[in-house]
């Protein structure tokens, strides 16, 4: 008979020792979805409007700031607009997720000698093989959702009576907070952008700004998951005692919202390169260089900067989340309290 220590107990284990414990790629799977299905519906009308922010061109600004960019698409989209391309990331943040904060485990356990702490430059070798690990999952996820968030935008600028309401020749400080309510174009489905990618580009056509995608994702993993362990480590109250867990919540988001503000000019890049649709007088990139090239010339440095803010607000909290569920071992208790699990003991 095998005695296991109780769930509690095992979840507060280091990543590292947590490889051992009961079920480990399963509770990870549970783990991550939940936190990624809990994070993903708080946080998507920012990252909504993150992505509208960052693919506005240099005088043709429909929206000023962030609860400018939510009003209007209330306004003009309804309610459920904030959450257009919501079902896309719903679906697939749980192996998202999963997979990167399984990879990390996988790694930290091989780079590890006997059971020792890494060292920094071993801590952010196993956050670059995460990051390796989830553009397979994220890139087309990422791909399908920009078309879909970004749709609003761009029928607001192709739309006369949005525009005239939204941009003038002459602020006027009365007129430009007046806001049109008429509904916009219904988009396509995620479905059909897909089917419509598949049909004409094929597979490769899900994943335009896989390179862009790498160079976001990695360097994030690089930064986030070393600096999380170290601020974690701070909470512990001894040595042999996990800290807290809201103050793993503190420590992922912290850790998250310093490397998404960290890595937002590759976020930009990769924003730009996989929208396919354009408002009029967008121009069109060829790969990475070009975009950095065109973004550089036409809207300056700065431009590399837009939606930082937002996606600072978008990775803190979905981070957060996803250490607590992590760490609390939601995922090791459900799996030990399953009728399997009941009925094999």
């Amino acid at each position: 008979m095998v005695i296991r220590s109780p769930w509690w107990y095992r979840s507060s284990c280091c990543p590292i020792e947590k490889l051992a414990c009961y079920n480990g790629l399963p509770a990870k799977l549970i783990n991550g979805g939940i936190a990624g299905i809990v994070g993903v519906t708080c946080v998507f009308p920012i990252d909504l409007a993150k992505t509208r922010l960052q693919n506005q061109r240099p005088g043709q600004q429909v929206y000023k700031s962030m609860v400018d960019c939510l009003v209007k698409t209330v306004r003009s989209e309804g309610y459920f607009g904030m959450y257009r391309g919501a079902a896309v990331n719903l679906t697939l943040v749980t192996p998202e997720k999963a997979i990167k904060l399984a990879a990390n485990d996988f790694f930290r356990h091989h780079l590890s000698k006997d059971g020792k702490g890494l060292t920094v430059l071993r801590e952010m070798l196993a956050g670059c093989g995460a990051g390796m690990c989830q553009v397979v999952i994220t890139t087309p996820m990422e791909m399908l959702k920009i078309q879909l968030q970004d749709a609003g935008r761009i029928a607001a600028q192709r739309s006369p009576g949005v525009m005239s309401s939204v941009k003038l020749v002459v602020p006027n400080p009365i007129l430009t907070r007046s806001y049109n309510v008429a509904a916009l174009p219904r988009p396509a489905s995620a479905m059909q952008i897909a089917r419509e990618l598949l049909h004409t580009q094929g597979v490769q056509g899900l994943y335009r700004g896989l390179g862009a995608t790498i160079m976001r994702d990695v360097p994030f993993s690089v930064v986030y998951f070393p600096l999380f362990a170290h601020l974690n480590r701070l909470g512990k109250p001894s040595l042999d005692q996990p800290p807290p867990f809201y103050w793993a919540f503190l420590s992922g988001a912290l850790a998250g919202s310093t490397a998404a503000v960290a890595v937002n000019p590759c976020d930009v890049v990769k924003t730009r390169l996989q929208s396919l649709s354009k408002a009029g007088g967008e121009e069109t990139y060829t790969g990475v260089v070009d975009c950095i090239r065109k973004i550089l010339q036409k809207e300056g440095p700065s431009a590399f900067l837009k939606g930082a803010g937002c996606r600072a607000l978008v990775i803190a909290p979905l981070f957060g989340i996803a250490q607590v569920m992590y760490f609390l071992g939601v995922g090791e208790y459900i799996l030990e309290n399953s009728p399997l699990s009941l009925m094999s003991t």
